[in-house]
């Protein structure tokens, strides 16, 4: 005999809030929200219209220009950063490799779309993080969101993120950067709290100002765990593009998911090799200019 035959209830069904009142608090929150989006959806638009613009320029620039070009820049800023041949060569070997079969289009709109993330992660972390690191109050408070923002699974990013700003490159951008953001704020938060207080005390004994102290003592040295949360911030724009793929962002990511939708092994193994490369890449060169400026910082600074 089952041991709730003997118990209330109330001690063996857990209480629930009944159906009729989910009922109306979704439509409630849901009604908000399309209210919101026919009050304020032209608002909305003219304000991601730059956004538009910026990644439809960077896409046409990469895409329509001479492969050969591209390569060589690529190369070039690879090597400029790493100061490495190994880098330098196998990143030239990966994307022929790439081009070889046929993905060279397909990479150059994943590249626009990742590098158009990274910048606006960057241009949202940097002053966010530097806010933290000021102030406790500003930190007790963000920290929290990051918390949820990176929790939170990305497939749910996209629910709110379409509600507003409906399908295409723009809502699939937005949706990258919420998911990206969060490793560049907290990094550039901690990098500046752990500059050495002696330092600080110094900078202080000079007269420095607060932004003189920020712009010539904490951003310098706090500059390798910068390039840290930087490079963390690539490694999820990159991952989440194949997600954002869901709401009509192209590339490789919109490969990868027709090819799981018709099962198409070697086209998804292909596309996917091919996000792969470009991760490497950009971590390697990432990580190998972090430790040069940490090896700067360090003859510099002792």
């Amino acid at each position: 005999m089952a041991i709730c035959s003997f118990l209330p209830e109330l001690l063996c069904k857990f209480p629930a809030i009944d159906d009729g009142t989910i009922r109306m608090a979704r439509k409630s929150v849901d009604d908000g929200f399309k209210g919101f989006v026919r009050s304020y959806g032209d608002a909305i638009d003219t304000v991601v219209q730059p956004l538009q613009w910026f990644l439809n320029y960077l896409e046409r620039a990469f895409v329509s220009s001479p492969w050969i070009l591209i390569l060589i820049i690529m190369v070039a800023i690879v090597y400029l950063g790493s100061r490495n041949v190994k880098i330098t060569t196998g990143t030239a070997l990966s994307m022929v490799l790439i081009g070889l079969v046929g993905l060279w289009n397909d990479t150059m709109i994943t590249l626009a779309m990742v590098t158009v993330c990274t910048l606006i992660s960057i241009v949202i972390g940097i002053p966010i993080g530097i806010l933290m690191a000021r102030s406790d109050r500003v930190q007790a408070f963000v920290n929290p969101i990051l918390d949820v923002m990176q929790t939170m699974p990305s497939f749910v990013y996209l629910i709110p993120v379409v509600m507003i700003f409906g399908i295409g490159k723009v809502p699939g951008l937005i949706a990258v950067v919420i998911y990206a953001v969060p490793p560049m704020i907290r990094l550039t938060n901690l990098g500046i709290r752990l500059v050495d207080k002696e330092v600080l005390e110094a900078a202080d004994a000079f007269g420095s100002s607060a932004w003189q102290k920020l712009r010539n003592v904490q951003m310098p040295l706090a500059l390798p765990t910068i390039m840290a949360g930087i490079n963390q911030t690539i490694m999820m724009s990159l991952a989440m593009v194949v997600v954002a793929s869901m709401i009509g962002v192209g590339g490789l990511g919109k490969n990868v998911l027709q090819a799981i939708a018709n099962q198409f092994f070697t086209v998804g193994f292909l596309n996917g090799f091919a996000l792969v490369g470009i991760a490497i890449i950009f971590d390697r060169t990432s990580q190998a200019f972090g430790r040069r400026l940490q090896k700067h910082s360090e003859v510099i600074h002792g």
